[in-house]
């Protein structure tokens, strides 16, 4: 065993001369491991939020998308998607057709996403768990179509679930100049009848913008016979996602882009990832400060050792050899809290996982969820524990050689 690394052991467990050294060591390493938890319950709190949002958004998303890089629409009986719905891997393929346009009931009206889908949109997704209503998942039927609505776009039109009176939608018709004479003459009109059920998504972009009908609405509304703004996939369970993303994106080139739904909701997860990086930032700088008691305990331990080090030099050790044993007196301090902290942390969130003692109040459903929802990742423990170790080594290597000249001659 290493001389400087044993002796350094030994003084870290050992009673020191003045009881108030043991004591300072203690807080030391209670302070790096209340800095180290804390970084361990924020960044799995994060985890927690962007795992919930990411399940939302898998109930109403596909697995995979694809959309043409250059232009709003194409046709999707193209040779090279056609080689695409042929793979093994596909099990469900349906064709969207999303675009804006102006909703009115009686005296309201809103902008929304008219996002026409196929009959087979259920199996794609699992929108039929996301219905508010007594009404089925039916998009038409032999007379009328029907509209699904997001829940806070009932909200501002002032639908209710159930509504008599037919939604007006209205879009632009293609190639048509408008007639300032007669300016409607311009619009494309269709209605939607209520299918007594809305959407709950949780999420304002489609809650409060989007509204499903079928394919066919969606044509005929914005004058397109074939063409398609997305072709949307669900794979086999056994398939591997990255991989058949991956395989499609060779076969279609550069003329498409086939997103996972990570990437469909890229800005989402970019602004969440943003803000656990700033957390993390400013978590380890709370470490930094947290590291100077450790260098308070490490200056008292060099008071307290001085004859101890006479001793030492006596027997024939160099100052390199007592350095060294102070060094390693920092860093098993750090090591110590780290690996504390970080237990004391992945408990306390199994803790909140199973029981959920810290609520985001309110209660009574106010929140989707009632307690802090938490998750924790593997990488982010070693991320953390990295830092701990590197922040920690580093905050003690300077002082230790700095204190050792001063205190030590």
């Amino acid at each position: 065993m290493n001389l400087s690394f044993y002796i350094a052991r030994r003084y870290l467990f050992s009673k020191k001369k003045h009881n108030a050294v043991n004591i300072i060591s203690g807080i030391s390493v209670c302070g790096v491991a209340l800095a180290t938890l804390a970084m361990v319950c924020t960044l799995s709190v994060f985890n927690g939020f962007q795992d919930m949002v990411a399940g939302f958004f898998t109930a109403f998303d596909p697995q995979l998308k694809i959309t043409v890089r250059e232009g709003k629409v194409f046709l999707p009986d193209e040779p090279a998607l056609q080689q695409v719905r042929a793979l093994p891997e596909v099990e469900v393929w349906t064709e969207t057709l999303e675009e804006n346009a102006m909703v009115q009931y009686k005296d309201r009206q809103v902008m929304a996403v008219i996002k026409g889908v196929d009959d087979n949109f259920e199996q794609l997704t699992s929108i039929d768990s996301l219905l508010y209503g007594t009404g089925q998942f039916v998009l038409k039927d032999n007379i009328v179509d029907y509209g699904f609505l997001g829940i806070e776009l009932m909200s501002q039109l002032g639908t209710g679930i159930q509504f008599v009176d037919p939604l007006q939608v209205y879009a632009p018709r293609r190639n048509v100049r408008v007639n300032l004479a007669n300016p409607s003459a311009a619009f494309n009109r269709e209605y939607l009848f209520s299918p007594g059920a809305v959407f709950v998504v949780n999420q304002e972009k489609y809650d409060a913008h989007y509204i499903v009908p079928s394919l066919s609405f969606a044509r005929r509304l914005f004058d397109y016979d074939r063409e398609v703004s997305a072709v949307e996939l669900k794979l086999k369970p056994d398939a591997d996602t990255e991989a058949v993303r991956r395989h499609i994106s060779e076969l279609l080139g550069a003329r498409f882009v086939v997103q996972n739904r990570y990437e469909q909701q890229a800005d989402v997860f970019r602004i969440m990832e943003i803000e656990k990086l700033i957390s993390y930032l400013f978590l380890t700088f709370i470490l930094v400060i947290a590291c100077f008691n450790v260098i308070g305990s490490l200056s008292m331990l060099i008071l307290d050792k001085r004859e101890d080090v006479v001793t030492l030099r006596n027997l024939g050790a160099d100052d390199r050899l007592i350095v060294r044993i102070f060094l390693f007196e920092g860093r098993l301090i750090s090591v110590f809290g780290a690996v504390a902290g970080i237990l004391l942390g992945v408990l306390l969130c199994w803790a909140q996982q199973h029981f959920g003692f810290i609520s985001l109040g309110g209660g009574g459903g106010a929140f989707v969820v009632d307690a802090y929802p938490v998750s924790v990742h593997v990488t982010d423990i070693l991320l953390v524990f990295v830092t701990v170790l590197v922040v920690g080594f580093l905050s003690v290597w300077y002082p230790v050689r700095y204190l050792s000249r001063r205190l030590l001659k």
